[in-house]
């Protein structure tokens, strides 16, 4: 029964970590002092999300050693480049109140879609994130949002391989070509919006598993993709839904119930694909 994935540098990571993303817009840092009683130590968070303060004030206020915590955070796409890669990853440090990453994500290959010049800036920020992984102030580093013709080309470059993906993944868009490819290059994927912006959790199909297990579909939901070999960082604002979202390891999805849900006809895609976005406008 999957409680931890093993990375391909060595790195073992929970399979459930937390996802920051919108958690602190209404009650703060309340949320992540929440999640860290839950028992939450991988805390994933970006440069991107505005956060990083409130999540090293809980961190700090929470007494809990920095050596028990995996700290994972992004760096946005228009701040790829020799100085500025590093000048968001210091950032990213004084916020969380720390002097090292457990993780550092390239959070989009870019902040348009068409963007000609795309590689030439992922490429000098995945350089900069190997000196400081070589420095020893990041642990891990790796990608999100990436396709398959996006690591292609950065894999012929890159001295240290990306240990991990953050791509959307949930049933109804399991991006199967995507996740093939991953495995082959022993990336691991990681799901972001894993319950399909909550759109999924209506599916008749996983409320009829969440009552022949006795879980909630939001459970379902997430042992189906730790079964299929993908980590999760669900999002959950209440001390409740945080404890049932670590509360997987009690039961197994046969195969045809995991066969059935990843034939799901596309559902619940929140529309934001690397190729076709635009982010000009924002941070």
């Amino acid at each position: 029964m999957t409680k931890e994935f093993t990375l391909n540098n060595g790195i073992v990571i929970p399979a459930v970590g937390y996802g920051s993303y919108k958690a602190t817009d209404v009650d703060g840092k309340r949320v992540i002092s929440d999640a860290l009683r839950a028992g939450y130590r991988y805390i994933d968070t970006a440069r991107f999300y505005r956060n990083e303060d409130e999540i090293g004030e809980a961190i700090e206020e929470s007494g809990i050693k920095r050596e028990e915590l995996f700290l994972v955070s992004k760096v946005w796409p228009t701040m790829l480049g020799t100085d500025a890669t590093r000048e968001s990853f210091e950032a990213s440090c004084k916020s969380l109140k720390t002097d090292y990453l457990d993780m550092f994500l390239i959070h989009w290959p870019s902040a348009i879609g068409d963007d000609p010049d795309w590689f030439k800036k992922c490429l000098e920020g995945w350089q900069v994130m190997e000196d400081l992984y070589r420095e020893g102030r990041i642990k891990a580093i790796g990608l999100s949002n990436f396709l398959p013709h996006h690591i292609r080309p950065l894999l012929e470059e890159a001295t240290v391989r990306p240990v991990v993906d953050q791509l959307e993944l949930h049933v109804g868009y399991m991006q199967e070509y995507t996740l093939s490819y991953l495995q082959k290059e022993n990336i691991l994927p990681q799901a972001w919006s894993p319950m399909g912006r909550g759109r999924v959790l209506k599916d008749a199909r996983v409320g009829l598993l969440a009552i022949k297990y006795k879980k909630t579909p939001a459970q379902i939901l997430l042992k189906f993709l730790i079964q299929r070999g993908v980590s999760v960082i669900p999002k959950a604002s209440s001390i409740e839904r945080m404890c049932e979202n670590k509360d997987l390891f009690d039961f197994e999805l046969t195969f045809d119930e995991i066969s059935k849900l990843s034939c799901v006809p596309e559902t619940g895609w929140s529309g934001e694909h690397p190729d076709m976005i635009d982010f000009s406008d924002r941070f």
